[in-house]
């Protein structure tokens, strides 16, 4: 019981301090402004989606080759070259399944048989020619060579069967093996599990001549390690001080070997490190670590970790020195389950390893910093002339300094993230995980921006700006898209960007897509659209929301308003707010409801974090229609649940957003009563309905035209059967007599799947339904829109 009761507390405190890590952040929305499912990116040529000739093709890793113009894809039972210009257009393929040898020798080890596939987990760019590319092998990995030609022979590709080899050591055994590599100068470095029962993690590099490694079985170097991210970084100009940086999740342990808490490291280790002459032989002689944090404070001082590391983002920028390290995080609470997005400088990292080692005497005691003596050369450091140039390889370091480094392989400082603390936080309760991060750094107008592209575990991604205040010390966040880029909801496994190319490239267990950063066109025709959409890659030149271009990269260009930061329509559109002008020249509907019936007002703005207001208009006179018991204010529009004569009128639909305010939609509303509509049903000839191709009514929305609810036209008095061709009576009576299209309507709102079998040959397909082939991708089905545009 008392343990229930803590329980119980902790979580009401963690709740309400839930609520205050808003203190740091800016109010957001928990929507994106344009959410696009798969269908709207596919109809707009936004998407292209390779799926293979598998069911699942079940991509493990990608490699982006902007040389020879393509993408490789490396998968379950084969690689893939896909064009950079549309991923689904010529790929190319290299079969390379496990022998029957392999897989009978792999269930009898007591694996499942989709396990004993041979599933493409390393994938590095070898030479200019040459891909090195190594496989699970049914539990026994393999690598080989693969050749691609010189840049413009990108029709070479093919795997090299006499560089056949084994692969053990680099690559795992499992599948869902966690593991990264990176290639330098001809040396792989990679992180996973060595063996068979992953027991084993380690960091290695492997050449032609040497196989350096962590120590084994030494829990203070890595403990139950799940490696994330690695990087070949440069110190200075002398290349023999280059560092490999690993990034991973460990678990601390006390003193008797039990595992406590989940942190996230980083990593480094001396790419031309050799290892030691006496002792550390085919051993890092300059592995060290320290902890990154991602946190936001509370009260009392108590911060919130965000421990777990889902991926990692190194941003290059023209000084290759200095990258800026962006990590995606998680909880490991059993409470809640909280994303953070933190970013890291190279400086901050370097001042870290260059800062105190951390010692202390037991497990259980806690880590303080090495205050003794610190042998030369500094445990840590390369053999290189930045270093006093005073040994020519790690071979001829000391045995002091190699005993020093595998005892103290920990750094006392983390290193912590810029500002402080995370540039984005989710902490909105639900199912969403999030798994993948790539970034674009964006010149606007007004600054630089990273734009995030996150990848979800339903198929979307996140596109996302924060902006720092530096008055207020705030963060805000900007959720400007969700795209639904896969057609099921399946996890995001990797995202890699082409700036180059403006163009993302997702890899998920049913395919790869392909999508386009930005759509400017997307968000209106109008200046304000462009400016509220606070895109940075977007901006108003005056005709329309177009790619934004930083000044001299195009001579001869308009004049562009573009605000990122603030999104200020008012003072850039030159203050086309409410005006008389605005009011009457905005689209106009009509709406046919009857007495005592149910009618919907659809009004759905294109922003989904704008707010809308809703106007009855009486001569000159405007009055907010707020809602009651009666009347609704829904996401799709007001709704009248019993509608009144009186409730005959013109309505206003207005969106606020950031201070502007812009009418969408002037919606006549005619209300009939209930005995002429009944009277005209009852007129119907019932040998006439038995001819028509009717269904039943069974959801809620206006008909093409003017508008009118379906359930408004039929009393619910009235029995089934006289709702035959009620319709084609009342079109009359209101003067609509494109009845064809109506019965199409009609058929493909309500009926059956079986009833709509049968009448597809009778009427045509409408507008929009459907796209031509060629681009090798099924047609998605979504529920009809209330209203039908004629």
């Amino acid at each position: 019981m008392m343990a229930e009761c803590v329980r119980t507390v902790y979580l009401t405190l963690m709740l309400l301090y839930l609520d205050l890590l808003g203190t740091a952040y800016t109010a957001h929305s928990i929507y994106p402004r344009i959410r696009l499912s798969h269908k709207e990116l596919w109809q707009l040529n936004r998407t292209w989606v390779f799926h293979g000739h598998a069911a699942s093709i079940q991509p493990q890793t990608m490699l982006l080759d902007e040389g020879h113009e393509r993408l490789y894809v490396g998968a379950k039972n084969a690689l893939y070259s896909l064009s950079l210009d549309g991923v689904n257009t010529h790929p190319r393929e290299i079969q390379w399944s496990s022998t029957e040898y392999q897989i009978e020798e792999c269930l009898m080890k007591g694996r499942e048989k989709p396990e004993c596939a041979n599933y493409i987990k390393v994938l590095q760019q070898y030479n200019q020619t040459h891909l090195l590319v190594c496989g699970t092998g049914a539990f026994n990995p393999i690598c080989g060579l693969v050749t691609v030609g010189n840049t413009g022979q990108n029709r070479q590709f093919a795997l090299e069967e006499d560089s056949v080899m084994s692969g053990r050591g680099r690559c795992p055994y499992d599948p869902n093996s966690p593991c990264t590599s990176t290639l330098s100068r001809g040396e792989l470095y990679i992180a996973l599990y060595t063996d068979y029962w992953e027991n084993d993690g380690a960091l290695c590099r492997l050449n032609n001549q040497t196989y350096t490694r962590t120590e084994r079985d030494d829990k203070q170097q890595l403990n139950e390690p799940k490696f994330v991210g690695s990087a070949v970084i440069p110190d200075n100009d002398d290349r023999d001080d280059d560092k490999v940086y690993f990034f991973f999740t460990e678990r601390e342990t006390d003193a008797e070997g039990a595992n406590k808490a989940v942190y996230s490291r980083v990593g480094r280790v001396c790419a031309n490190d050799q290892g030691g002459q006496r002792m550390l032989v085919n051993r890092w002689s300059s592995f060290l670590k320290t902890r990154l944090i991602c946190s936001v404070a509370g009260p009392n001082g108590i911060d919130t970790h965000f421990d777990e590391l889902e991926d990692v983002f190194v941003l290059n920028n023209k000084d290759r020195k200095n990258p800026e390290i962006f990590g995606l995080f998680s909880t490991t609470s059993a409470v809640f389950k909280g994303y953070a997005v933190c970013i890291y400088h190279m400086e901050d990292i370097r001042a870290a390893f260059n800062g105190p080692f951390a010692y202390r005497e037991r497990a259980e005691h806690h880590w303080t910093p090495y205050e003794d003596r610190v042998p030369y050369p500094r445990p840590g450091s390369c053999a290189s002339k930045v270093n006093g140039g005073g040994f020519s390889s790690s071979k001829e370091f000391p045995d002091e300094v190699l005993r020093f480094v595998r005892a103290h392989p920990v750094m006392y400082r983390p290193v912590l993230p810029q500002h402080g603390r995370p540039v984005l936080l989710q902490t909105e309760s639900g199912s969403r995980k999030l798994t993948q991060i790539a970034v674009d750094r964006v010149q606007a107008q007004d600054g630089h921006y990273h734009v995030l592209y996150i990848g979800t575990d339903d198929s979307s991604v996140l596109k996302i700006i924060t902006i720092y205040n530096k008055d207020t010390d705030t963060m805000e966040e900007v959720l400007l898209e969700e795209l639904q880029v896969f057609k099921e909801p399946v996890p995001i496994k990797e995202i890699i960007i082409s700036p180059k190319r403006q163009q993302l490239y997702v890899g998920s267990e049913v395919g790869v897509a392909q999508v386009r950063l930005h759509q400017c066109d997307l968000y209106g025709s109008e200046c304000a659209d462009c400016c509220l959409a606070r895109d940075p890659y977007c901006a108003w030149d005056g005709l329309t929301c177009s790619r934004y271009y930083p000044a001299g990269v195009y001579t001869k260009r308009r004049f562009r308003r573009q605000d990122v930061r603030h999104g200020n329509a008012v003072q850039l559109c030159n203050g086309l707010q409410i005006d008389d002008e605005q009011w009457h020249r905005a689209e106009e509907r009509f709406v046919y409801g009857v007495e005592n019936n149910s009618t919907l007002l659809e009004c759905v703005p294109r922003s989904l974090q704008a707010k809308v207001l809703w106007f009855l208009q009486r001569g000159d006179e405007k009055h907010e229609v707020r809602g009651d018991e009666r009347v609704i204010v829904t996401s799709h529009g007001l709704l009248f649940l019993r509608v009144r004569s009186s409730d005959a009128g013109v309505y206003v639909c207005q969106t606020v957003e950031h201070g502007y305010v812009h009418t969408l939609l002037r919606i006549t509303l005619h209300v009939l009563r209930g005995e002429k509509v009944e009277s005209v049903i009852h007129r119907v000839n019932d040998g006439e309905g038995d001819k028509a191709a009717s269904c039943p009514h069974s959801s809620l929305g206006p008909l093409p035209g003017p508008s009118i609810s379906p359930r408004a036209l039929v009393p619910s008095s009235l029995p089934g059967p006289h709702s035959r061709l009620w319709y084609k009576e009342f079109l009359q009576l209101i003067g609509y007599g494109d009845a064809q299209r109506v019965e199409a309507y009609c058929e493909r709102v309500w009926c059956s799947d079986k009833k709509r079998k049968k009448t597809k040959k009778k009427y045509a397909t409408p507008a929009g339904e459907k796209r031509g082939k060629g681009r090798g991708e099924e047609n998605s089905h979504r529920a009809p829109r209330h209203t039908l545009d004629t």
